[in-house]
């Protein structure tokens, strides 16, 4: 174990209800694993049917079942648990479970230090909710999140919109860049593919990877990629399951682009996609990082993205800032992925980038966020 990292004595508590295949799932199984792999003990504290899931789990995590079904039923059970057990750190993420968390602490009369995580621009995410939910939010960002030790978030844009919308002091919140990049996301790069437009002789493919819903506006990179095939052949692949999957596809015939258009489902490993794919294309409205964009440079890919808040512009500024477009511009997103067709960037300074989401330096982060280094 490096020096300043937590005696493996140190119990760290996560707390997360998540749905199994989510960018939240991928950043908390990294950080179980690193933290495990470093000889830290780990429990996991489970909401039935809900993720994150651990294949195979780690030696020195324990899964713990809290016994209840959703969310807002796990309040006296995480009180037990904390009396109970006592662990030096407790983590959780996502506002209804932070809720839960911060109570439980409180109720318990534990000394557990707490940090509760916020993954996305928050104002931006609750515009698009009914009135109760986001005044339920805002009233817990403003009168519970102070009751934690830190609230950590994934990029310095999150941080400036809940100091600036919700009066969240400064010097509560923590910046940790996401655990994203690792060896075994460049072993499962190379994994085989047989998805036959990422052979090799076929039109260039176009990317997508995320929730067929609102906030990731598939539709504009459906309208982008009509106009990118009027010019030259290619294709498009998008990876994810939601709402929106038969929207899209009508969509796509209407562009009349569907015989070029594939949305096969959500795909367990989609980094031997990433890395097979000459484009990587995010057209979200709103991020709190953008995972897949790292993850996407990791593989070498090139990647262009709507400058939405927050994380895009912090991940591709460095190294692409003319991969950049405003949201929800289908002519620009076009415009980007043509230029990155014509004159890709080199896969080696991409992947020198990715470096800056490393798993173990991410999981570091979090530590000292957990004041455990």
């Amino acid at each position: 174990m490096a020096r300043g990292e937590p005696s493996a004595a140190e119990r760290i508590a996560i707390f997360a209800a998540t749905s199994g295949h989510s960018g939240v799932d991928r950043i908390l199984v990294n950080l179980i694993e690193q933290w495990a792999a470093w000889g830290l003990r780990i429990d996991l504290l489970q909401v039935r049917r809900h993720g994150p899931r651990l294949e195979p789990v780690p030696e020195g995590v324990r899964c713990i079942d809290l016994g209840c079904s959703h969310v807002n039923s796990a309040l006296p059970a995480l009180v037990r648990y904390l009396r109970r057990e006592r662990p030096s750190a407790l983590l959780s993420d996502k506002d209804r479970v932070n809720r839960i968390a911060i109570l439980a602490r409180m109720l318990s009369g534990s000394n557990t230090r707490l940090a509760v995580r916020l993954g996305t621009t928050v104002s931006v995410n609750l515009a698009s909710r009914g009135h109760i939910e986001r005044w339920l939010q805002r009233a817990s960002i403003r009168t519970l999140y102070p009751l934690a030790d830190r609230l950590i978030v994934p990029s310095v844009g999150v941080a400036t919109d809940l100091v600036e919308q919700f009066g969240v002091a400064r010097a509560r919140i923590q910046v940790v860049q996401s655990p994203i990049v690792s060896a075994r996301l460049e072993h499962r790069a190379q994994a085989p593919i047989a998805h036959p437009w990422l052979a090799a002789g076929e039109p260039p493919a176009i990317l997508g990877v995320g929730e067929l819903g609102a906030r990731k506006d598939f539709a504009t990179l459906l309208r982008a990629f009509a106009l990118v095939r009027a010019e030259r052949p290619c294709r498009l692949l998008i990876l994810g399951r939601g709402r929106q999957r038969e929207r899209l596809l009508a969509l796509a015939a209407e562009l009349g682009v569907a015989e070029a258009v594939d949305l096969p489902g959500f795909v367990a490993n989609p980094y031997p996609y990433m890395r097979q794919a000459a484009v990587f294309a995010l057209s979200s409205r709103w991020e709190g990082l953008g995972i897949v964009l790292v993850e996407a440079l990791a593989c070498g890919t090139p990647a262009v993205s709507t400058d939405c808040p927050s994380g895009p512009r912090e991940i591709l500024g460095p190294c692409c800032p003319r991969a950049l477009v405003p949201v929800g511009d289908h002519q620009a997103l076009a415009r980007a992925i043509g230029e990155t067709l014509t004159h890709p960037p080199a896969p080696s300074a991409l992947r020198a980038r990715a470096q800056a989401f490393s798993v173990s330096a991410s999981a570091r982060g979090y530590l000292a966020a957990l004041g455990m280094s």
